[in-house]
């Protein structure tokens, strides 16, 4: 009886512990003070960061505009989608380790322990310094019997999610470049990736030095 106390217990810690590893993000701020406009004309790529972190809050504001919900009657989002197959999943590294965003909820799902901004910079080390690092992975399942040009599409799409973030950061102050370097394989194996899922852009994140 006592042995099977014990493995209750453990198992109700385990599943505390894995909750606590999920983050709930705060609600998102749209109110906004820069214009569209101003954002398409300042907008740039940035390769130096303040080691100043990215709080919670502005997290949400930027994951938000990169794939968020914006009409949640359809669950449709704020970037375009080929086929509305909405293949591009974020991932979040920091120091802490790394979390998948789910949008429908705006919470994010840890998935690893171990810091990979380095396996995200590659051979580019400036990248390590960003506080934060998005990676953009498409999921090529989710078009279904479209593989033949699944390719393309999950391009396409990781493109239209890379805009959005360039935007958002413009417009909040923050720095970020648009990369395709990095450690695929550890990545991959790091951040549980399937087969078909498949890192393509990553975003190292911070604010302007």
């Amino acid at each position: 009886m006592r042995k099977y106390l014990t493995l209750a217990v453990a198992l109700l810690m385990a599943g505390s512990s894995v909750a606590q590893d999920d983050i709930k993000l705060p609600a998102p701020n749209k109110d906004v003070k820069m214009t569209l406009m101003d954002a398409l004309q300042q907008r740039t790529s940035v390769r130096e960061y303040s080691d100043k972190a990215v709080d919670d809050a502005t997290l949400s504001q930027v994951l938000w505009a990169a794939c968020g919900i914006n009409r949640p009657e359809s669950k449709k989002i704020t970037a375009a989608s080929a086929i509305n197959a909405q293949d591009i999943l974020v991932y979040v590294v920091r120091a802490e380790g790394a979390w998948l965003f789910m949008p429908e909820t705006n919470v994010l799902h840890k998935v690893c322990d171990k810091d990979l901004r380095d396996d995200v910079a590659g051979f580019q080390k400036f990248a390590a310094t960003a506080p934060v690092s998005l990676v953009l992975v498409s999921d090529k399942a989710k078009f279904g019997n479209r593989s033949r040009g699944s390719d393309q599409l999950a391009a396409m799409d990781s493109g239209y999610v890379s805009e959005n973030i360039y935007l958002v950061c413009t417009a909040l102050g923050l720095g970020t470049v648009a990369r395709a370097t990095m450690n695929h394989e550890v990545l991959s194996r790091e951040l549980g990736l399937t087969d078909q899922q498949v890192p393509l852009l990553n975003h190292p994140i911070g604010w302007l030095k």
